[in-house]
């Protein structure tokens, strides 16, 4: 998208509206001008100041020249002044409320100064704009009006100054208002619209736009799109998706690969991500590293993910504020799910915190804040839930009275989670909203990844999820690849504690669904190695574990489970009390059919995990530290081991975690070059 100016000379008035954000699929919108179609001038050279060639106010074009310049914060207080010395003054109102919103993202403040310019240019026809001499500013006014509210998730407000705006000045918005019903959910009434403006218009801007709310109507429903023919008119009308000059389209690209996500097209989708991400677009609001990083993230892809992790950080530093503000909660929820996986929890916890406490601007997204906000408290309730057990391996290690602190930290925990929890079950309750979540990769909705939705299991209890199951597969939602469905029925019969039915659901699950899922692959043979314990098949069992863990390492304690195993040690006091740690783990129960646990104290301090077959999923090896007793070797030992074996084994310091939160929506638009230089360090792992 871009959400500052783009200008274009269209009127012998030399008149440009700013900004009609263009609405788009499911995670941004693309935005250009409407057009004063009925007014022609010729082309003009002249410097433009808030979309105009022929604006006469020197205080005005004081402030353009400023924020040509990028003296952003000279252009605020040049406003500011212009203000409080003429208050009934709508071009001052509305210079100052434009900086706040494209400048500084400050949308609440942004929308107070605007009112107050509409209040002061209150015409009720071209006619009466054009003799009070504020003809530009009024127009201007209500253009960023209808954006305000759509950004702020006021769409019939949105869809009232579009009405103003062609009733007053004549002028055809009919490709405006096809997102504004989108996010309404009025489907019909968007279609009805863009066949208008595809009717009507041979404006390649407003054809986008028109197949780009054609292309969501037919992705709204359960079932999978029967043709993908509007989605590929949204990016070149002319059919040619793969011509590279499409590469500078961000928006386009990224939704492309969100449709082929919901055809479950994986590769395809990665395609269109990777041609997004060759050109930087700070005034794009799709960000092509955060979907790329969710997509590395659930093929377990790590290192590619890690690599995608500081690209997009990267991204994030050159957005400009308005940008940044409508996407930093995916920024904090992709990052939390790293973080997450990586052993780091806490900062999990804090991302996703901070994504719950962003306020609703996503005007330019399909999926709502109630979504956003489901997504944040699922991450939250997870993140908190895998801090606790990290607490309760630490439990043996310490003495009673170390232990008070870890046990009152762990209550904490458990009421935060509990408390996510019933947040998200709240905003998962309505039937519509469980269905279309259970959609693999629903297109409208918020992405959350594969891997992460069994947990709505848990969250909304098994009955309530067996029956919206049912109704989505009867509605076509798994008419791809049933092996998703049978995913859900693998969780659902693990909690239920069957067996067998597990036994029969997973071994669907793993031979349906797409080799790609590896992450929802290692849950589904986790969970088929419980099943197949349960019935004493040890062999099935440790293979199914087997092929889990070597997935994805986390998912033992993700799930909160214990694995079996055989203790060997060589003897030494170091061996022997390591051991002891180990046996009280609550990640471990010990059985003569299990894998082995093997402690060394020479060569060096070793504790390692090994399959049945003697080969090695898990070794830390550390030097003795002699000055300390064996104890402390050994808590120390058995600490790391924990964290080497149930994570990916990156090490990111607290300072390279806390880039991940960013900060507050400053004046400059500039790049931080020290940040830059934190960026750099972050990459190495």
């Amino acid at each position: 998208m871009n959400p500052g100016f783009r200008n274009k000379t269209n009127s012998k008035l030399s008149l440009l509206l700013v900004t009609s954000i263009l609405p788009i699929l499911s995670f941004s919108q693309n935005g250009d001008e409407l057009l004063i179609e009925d007014i022609k001038t010729e082309e003009t050279s002249n410097q433009l100041c808030f979309g105009f060639s022929d604006i006469g106010d020197s205080r005005a074009l004081e402030i353009c020249d400023a924020l040509e310049l990028r003296e952003n914060i000279k252009a605020r207080e040049l406003a500011e002044i212009w203000v409080r010395n003429e208050p009934d003054s709508p071009a001052a109102q509305f210079a100052l409320a434009e900086i706040l919103a494209t400048i500084e993202g400050n949308l609440p403040r942004a929308l107070f100064h605007l009112i107050r310019a509409e209040n002061l240019t209150d015409f009720k026809s071209i006619d009466a704009a054009f003799n009070s001499g504020q003809m530009q500013w009024h127009y201007l006014t209500l253009s960023q009006l209808s954006y305000v509210y759509q950004l702020m998730g006021d769409q019939l407000k949105s869809l009232e100054y579009l009405d103003k705006i062609s009733s007053i000045y004549q002028l055809d918005v009919e490709s405006s208002r096809g997102w504004p019903l989108i996010k309404l959910k009025q489907y019909e009434a968007a279609r009805e619209s863009a066949q208008r403006v595809l009717e009507n218009s041979n404006n390649p801007i407003e054809r986008a736009r028109a197949w780009n709310t054609l292309c969501v109507v037919e992705l709204a429903r359960l079932a999978p799109v029967e043709s993908t023919f509007a989605c590929d008119q949204t990016i070149d009308e002319e059919g040619d998706i793969s011509d590279k000059a499409n590469d500078y389209d961000t928006v386009y690209l990224t939704n492309a690969s969100e449709v082929a996500l919901s055809l479950l097209q994986l590769q395809k989708a990665e395609n269109y991500l990777d041609r997004a991400t060759r050109v930087l677009n700070p005034d794009s609001v799709a960000d092509p590293w955060i979907y790329k990083l969710f997509l590395t993230l659930s093929q377990g892809r790590f290192d590619e993910a890690r690599d995608a992790l500081s690209r997009m950080l990267i991204w994030r530093e050159q957005q400009k504020p308005l940008v940044n503000v409508m996407n930093r909660a995916e920024h904090f929820l992709v990052s939390a799910n790293f973080l997450m996986l990586a052993g780091y929890p806490e900062d999990a916890v804090n991302l996703s915190q901070a994504a719950l406490n962003e306020p609703d601007r996503n005007g330019s997204y399909s999926a709502d804040d109630a979504q956003k906000d489901a997504f944040a408290a699922l991450v939250n309730m997870v993140a908190n839930r895998i801090e606790y057990q990290i607490q309760l391996e630490t439990l043996p290690r310490e003495n009673f009275f170390e232990s008070i602190r870890h046990r009152l930290k762990m209550e904490v925990l458990s009421f935060n989670a509990w408390q996510a929890e019933r947040q998200a079950a709240s905003l998962f309750a309505n039937s519509e909203v469980l269905q279309n979540r259970l959609r693999p990769y629903a297109p409208l909705d918020v992405h959350i990844p594969e891997w992460l939705e069994s947990e709505i299991v848990n969250i909304m209890g098994t009955g309530v999820i067996s029956a919206a199951l049912e109704e989505s597969k009867a509605n076509g939602a798994f008419q791809l690849n049933e092996g998703y469905y049978h995913a859900y029925s693998t969780e659902i019969t693990a909690l239920n504690k069957n067996p067998i039915l597990t036994i029969s659901a997973a071994n669907q699950a793993l031979t349906l669904l797409p080799q790609e899922e590896v992450l929802l692959r290692a849950r589904v043979s986790a969970r088929l190695g419980q099943a197949y314990w349960a019935l004493n098949n040890y062999e099935e069992a440790l293979n199914n574990y087997e092929d889990a863990y070597r997935k994805d390492p986390t998912i033992i304690r993700r799930i909160e489970t214990s694995i079996p195993v055989v203790f060997s040690n060589d003897g030494t006091d170091f061996s022997q009390i390591a051991e002891g740690y180990l046996k009280k783990s609550p990640r471990f129960f010990e059985n003569a059919n299990g894998f082995l646990i093997e402690i060394k104290a020479t060569p060096d301090l070793s504790v390692c995990l090994r399959s049945r077959a003697l080969e090695i999923l898990s070794c830390y090896h550390a030097d003795s530290a002699e000055e300390q007793s064996n104890e402390w070797n050994a808590r120390r030992m058995t600490n790391l081991f924990h964290q080497d074996t149930f994570g990916l084994g990156y090490q990111i310091s607290k300072a390279q975690r806390s880039i991940l939160m960013g900060s507050s929506v400053i004046l400059s638009s500039q790049s931080n070059k020290a940040m830059s230089n934190s960026q750099d360090a972050f990459i190495a792992r």
